[in-house]
């Protein structure tokens, strides 16, 4: 499923921008280029539900000392989120990169993510999925892309 999201990322998204495909349709071009239609199927209900996400209003504006607090994990999020993966978004929410609520729904969409060896690699691809996707982040999304960039040496896409 993975795999999946990072092909779709990589090849329909930045360059589709806002034409929606037809599920049907992209289904049969992500299966004739080998992927299994229970992968594309998982794939693109994570894309439906991390739209829900984007059209969601109930984010309460966080008052000032809500930023000073410190997120725990649970159990499960510890065990996906490796510890690696955990400081990494510490440090993109220090620089802010990443709100209070963009790292919560980058966590509920990496939780989704079925991948037994889910690495702050992954979680990078994660996180721009998400910021790719939100409306006014833009600048966070570049932010994140140059950082990957620079550390990648080379081109992401």
């Amino acid at each position: 499923m993975f795999e999946c999201l990072m092909y779709l990322f990589e090849n329909y998204i930045p360059s589709e921008m806002n034409v929606m495909i037809e599920n049907e349709l992209l289904t049969e071009q992500l299966t004739d280029a080998g992927f299994q239609k229970e992968a594309v199927f998982k794939a693109l209900a994570w894309l439906e539900r991390l739209a829900a996400m984007q059209e969601n209003t109930d984010y309460v504006p966080l008052n000032k000392s809500a930023l000073n607090s410190f997120r725990i994990f649970t159990t499960k999020e510890a065990i996906q989120l490796d510890l690696e993966s955990r400081g990494f978004l510490h440090f993109l929410e220090r620089i802010k990169v990443l709100s209070p609520e963009t790292r919560e729904m980058v966590i509920d969409r990496a939780m989704e993510i079925e991948n037994q060896r889910f690495a702050v690699e992954d979680l990078q691809w994660v996180i721009l999925m998400v910021l790719f996707n939100l409306p006014g982040q833009e600048s966070a999304f570049s932010q994140l892309e140059g950082m990957i960039f620079d550390q990648a040496g080379g081109t992401i896409h």
